[in-house]
């Protein structure tokens, strides 16, 4: 078993963003968030210095780019993937037993974020090495300019890093969250609306969807991802809205009660941003394996994996999009194999990483139960001890965590069988991430307006 220990004195050297001294007010917690949201979008124009733009190539990056928030051959490149790889890799050597760390111990918790921010800065050396020599984001050959190329793609995902961390602790929801909003929304709009116009016909498929009922030919091409973006994102409001209701009762004030939502998705969408991303990542460093001499996890032809793991474990996208892409691709029984065995490892790993999530921060059934006993709250007709609490929340909270990590990974798979705008599981992402941004400018909204109620829920 490996201790965090030994790295304290290096994590003690990395840059911090320091805890407020006081709760900032909501108006400050917009004006931060508004900051790393331009920030972000400012990244994703500016090309690094040094970059050949002629013989870059995209492939499969493109499903990579809604899942990491990043924008190929810009600043913003490596987008958040550098702070998921870290947090994965974490994440499966703390359940393999290699590392040892009580998160309810400050200061190990303390101890363990660091080396996750450590990790990241080593991933996002690592990555943008992997662009960079893997061809995706060729430099311009001669000199220095491939080493100068990393430096500016590591760089720019480490202030990404503590972009995250500035919103985390000064504005409103994650970082993370709201940079794949952000992503997928501009991706979901362009897809829609963008009136470039190629051969006499507008990319965004609702300006083909009207320029076809002008001409009085419906293309199936247009129809069926909006049809299909439509109706991604009515099912996924609607599960989200799924929830149960614990029966509690305020000790403080006799005879009042109260309940406690435990959502459906009560791992929100955090086990499919990481199992996205993981699985996205085997084909990048099999890239990078090929290019070594060792093609491990397959062959790759024009950017995209023709066999072996990579293929399989590659997103199927569009395969029912329309009926002749599904006429097409579903008489492959390789196509077949690979919808078999990604939608198997996507709902393996959403379960797996939905487990470590709900430990890791603090929605286990002991953490919960100790957070409504200090807030005056118990089991009507029993008596004031957290550990009823407990008992009650062992019978819900471990069955959601699992039933719902399950259902978040298959409403992404199907959904991205579907060809929708921004994929199935970025409409299911930015949905999620939406609705908790609602959730918490709300809270934020009834504490300035009410302090005493800040206080009454325990600060």
């Amino acid at each position: 078993m490996v201790s965090l220990t030994a790295l304290k004195p290096i994590i003690s050297m990395l840059p911090e963003v320091e805890v407020p001294v006081q709760k900032p007010n909501l108006k400050t917690r917009l004006k931060w968030t508004g900051f790393a949201l331009i920030f972000f979008f400012v990244m994703g124009i500016i090309t690094p210095v040094g970059i050949d733009k002629e013989s870059q190539r995209s492939g499969f990056l493109k499903n990579i780019e809604l899942i990491t928030a990043s924008q190929i051959g810009t600043l913003g490149t490596l987008g958040i993937g550098p702070i998921v790889m870290a947090s994965i890799i974490l994440q499966l050597l703390m359940g393999a037993g290699v590392i040892k760390v009580n998160l309810q111990d400050p200061e190990q918790k303390k101890l363990f974020q660091g080396t996750q921010k450590l990790g990241a800065i080593a991933f996002a050396f690592f990555e943008a090495s992997i662009y960079v020599m893997s061809g995706y984001v060729p430099a311009i050959p001669g000199g220095i300019n491939a080493l100068l190329l990393v430096i500016q793609l590591a760089f720019a995902a480490i202030v990404l890093m503590y972009l995250d961390e500035v919103v985390s602790k000064y504005g409103i929801g994650s970082g993370v969250g709201l940079f794949i909003a952000a992503g997928v929304s501009l991706t979901i709009v362009w897809g829609a609306f963008s009136w470039v116009n190629q051969g006499g016909q507008f990319n965004g498929l609702v300006l083909q969807l009207i320029q076809g009922l002008g001409s009085g030919a419906i293309p199936s091409t247009a129809l069926f991802p909006i049809l299909f973006t439509v109706v991604v994102f009515l099912i996924v409001v609607f599960v989200e809205s799924m929830k149960i209701e614990v029966p509690l009762t305020f000790g403080r004030i006799r005879g009042v009660g109260a309940r406690y939502p435990l959502k459906f998705l009560y791992v929100s969408n955090i086990p499919v941003i990481l199992a996205a991303a993981l699985l996205a990542n085997v084909s990048l460093w099999g890239v990078a394996l090929e290019n070594s001499g060792f093609p491990l996890l397959g062959h790759f032809s024009q950017g995209q994996p023709v066999d072996g793991l990579a293929f399989y474990l590659q997103t199927p996208y569009a395969y029912l999009g329309t009926p002749e892409r599904a006429a097409v691709t579903l008489g492959s029984f390789n196509e077949v194999l690979n919808i078999i065995i990604f939608t198997a490892a996507m709902l393996g790993l959403c379960v797996l990483f939905g487990k470590f999530w709900v430990e890791m921060s603090n929605m286990g059934p002991r953490a919960v139960a100790s957070q409504l006993q200090n807030i005056g709250l118990h089991v009507p007709g029993f008596r004031r001890d957290p550990r009823v609490i407990e008992s009650v929340l062992e019978r819900y909270i471990p069955v959601i965590t699992i039933l719902g990590s399950l259902a978040v990974g298959l409403l992404a798979v199907l959904a991205d069988l579907t060809g929708a705008l921004g994929t199935g599981t970025g409409i299911l992402l930015t949905v999620g991430i939406v609705y908790r941004f609602y959730e918490e400018l709300a809270s934020q909204q009834a504490f300035e307006s009410m302090p005493a109620l800040r206080e009454f829920m325990g600060g």
